[in-house]
């Protein structure tokens, strides 16, 4: 399949990579039609999602049962209204009906709209308004369609609710009576334009709400690279990301550009996340290739490896977060496998990568995917020297890169100042060494990575002040040896809560955040102060903060 989409598949070096990679782009590209369908009259038997859950059940589905249901998916969903253009979110963890449903929403036009099942209702609601969401496919999980149910009053373009199960709550649709009663499928005469939105991420930022991430069909082929020279995977491929089907890095690593390259994906639907589980099933199920952030590969070489038999595991592959050289050295002596960095962001496929044909450097993210024009600038927008840090930026004056996002969804203000005279600005800094690889360094703004989650501190600050004892805070993230970075609350207290400072109001507080918001938001970290650093015009100084705490 991937032969259909490059000039040439096969490279030995990154000179070959850069000179010679061409991903072509057909019109009105489709991946529901034009991958998975495609796969399904090739090679029908072919293995699409191996799924297994913490109950010990398990699935092999082939690329024709992948058809099958999202075509069974699609009929139902538009029985009930849905099509091109509509906006549908998806809260479905790593249930196996969230590949049936995302498949069926591109094969019709519509935009997906992945979420965390850790949403609260503030959460939903400001989703729901934000985007037009017209529909919900939901878990049937108490606390879900607790948050769900509390939010719908106030989210009147919401006309649909749609349950997984295995529950079906009052007030929500029965997904699996749905498509298996549906009509055959029948496909839209005009599915969808390559300029269409079709998959659309709520990232947060540093002030203000979540932005919205719009990406158009095209996005999925963004991802050849990803896959198949990053992943390094190939049609024998069984390959685990460790992601949340809410997070962007679940297309990154359990969708696109793994079955582009014909590769199974491996799924373990799991509610806690333990160690030794990972390592059992790439044990048990014989995976060939993992890419997860460096929070999971901390535990992993903390586990006694000598108890599992991984020698299927051949290739892995780490993101989300800047990789601690340690933890490369401590893998690769355990597994003597290398761990191959990356980088990318949710408004990007993967931007800089160590690819199977570089020696990795261990802590540098390796070298710029030759799909975007990297660059490093100063604050002068002069282009840095070895040694020197910068900021990462994509330049666009020769066009848009195929896997660069569409737009910030209705904020035109947003996407000009991210994204203007031809470039786009990433927020990260980082250094290039001699060789030009990139070492990166952290944000030119506060978002916080935690555990692989990206944090902004107007999200949590918002929920503090909502708690009477809460006068002023800051949010910033403090380094952790286990997550990557931490939440840490800077707080005034108001005065008549002064001297109840100490441990059973921090536990207070921590609690109420897990209330108001997301509960992977809330504070690990509280320190009373009796004021915040400031600016002359009175804005809050984090950077004072985060050195003082180095300090």
């Amino acid at each position: 399949m991937i032969e259909k989409y490059l000039s040439q598949t096969k490279f030995t070096s990154q000179e070959d990579f850069i000179k010679n990679l061409h991903i072509n782009v057909p019109d009105n590209f489709n991946f529901g039609y034009d991958i998975v369908d495609a796969w399904a009259e090739k090679e029908p038997n072919k293995p699409a999602l191996l799924w297994t859950n913490d109950k010990g059940e398990h699935q092999q589905y082939t690329f024709a049962d992948i058809k099958r249901y999202s075509d069974m998916t699609a009929s139902y969903f538009q029985s009930l209204g849905i099509g091109r253009g509509d906006m549908v979110m998806l809260i479905l963890k790593r249930r196996v009906e969230f590949w049936f449903t995302i498949v069926a929403l591109h094969k019709l036009g519509a935009t997906v709209i992945p979420a965390t099942h850790l949403l609260t209702k503030k959460d939903i609601v400001y989703r729901c308004n934000a985007a037009d969401i017209k529909a919900i496919v939901s878990v049937g999980e108490e606390v879900v369609t607790k948050h769900v149910l509390e939010a719908m009053p106030d989210c009147p373009t919401v006309k649909e609710l749609i349950s997984v199960g295995p529950d079906v709550p009052e007030g929500f649709k029965d997904f699996q009576t749905g498509i298996t009663t549906a009509a055959p499928f029948v496909r839209p005469a005009d599915a969808s334009h390559n300029d269409d939105i079709s998959l659309m991420y709520f990232t947060s930022g540093t002030t203000g709400e979540p932005k919205m991430v719009a990406h158009d069909f095209t996005y999925p082929l963004g991802h050849i690279v990803t896959a198949s020279y990053w992943h390094n995977l190939n049609e024998d491929s069984l390959h685990l990301t460790i992601a949340d089907t809410g997070w962007g890095k679940a297309v990154w690593g359990k969708l696109y550009g793994q079955w582009i390259a014909g590769a199974n994906v491996f799924v373990y639907d799991h509610e806690k996340f333990t160690p030794a589980d990972i390592l059992h099933k790439i044990e048990d199920f014989h995976v060939t290739s993992l890419c997860a952030p460096p929070t999971i590969f901390r535990f992993l070489i903390h586990e006694d490896l000598t108890k599992f038999n991984l020698s299927s595991l051949k290739y892995c592959t780490i993101a989300g977060e800047a990789l601690n050289p340690a933890v490369y050295e401590s893998f690769k002596e355990l597994t003597g496998i290398k761990l191959m960095e990356g980088f990318g962001q949710t408004e990007t496929t993967l931007t800089i990568a160590t690819m199977p044909w570089m020696e990795p450097k261990p802590g540098s993210m390796g070298l710029p995917n030759p799909q975007y024009d990297v660059d490093l600038i100063d604050a002068e927008g002069r282009s840095v020297e070895a040694g020197e840090q910068g900021e990462i930026v994509i330049r666009t004056d020769k066009g848009k890169p195929l896997g660069l996002f569409k737009e910030y969804y209705r904020d035109a203000a947003r996407t000009h100042e991210a994204w203007n005279n031809g470039i786009y600005y990433t927020g990260d800094v980082a250094w290039k060494d001699e060789d030009g690889y990139l070492w990166f360094v952290g944000r030119t703004d506060d978002v916080i990575k935690s555990s692989g989650y990206r944090i902004g501190p107007f999200e949590v600050e918002s929920a503090l002040m909502t708690h009477s004892a809460v006068m002023e805070c800051a949010i910033t993230g403090v380094p952790d040896e286990i997550r990557g970075q931490v939440v840490k609350a800077t707080i005034v207290l108001t005065p008549a809560y002064k001297e109840l400072a100490g441990d059973a109001l921090v536990k207070e507080l921590q609690n109420h955040v897990k209330k108001v918001t997301a509960p992977y938001k809330y504070p690990r970290v509280i320190e009373f102060v009796d004021e915040l650093p400031k600016t002359i015009s009175g804005k809050i100084r984090r950077v004072e903060i985060r050195q003082n705490d180095e300090k």
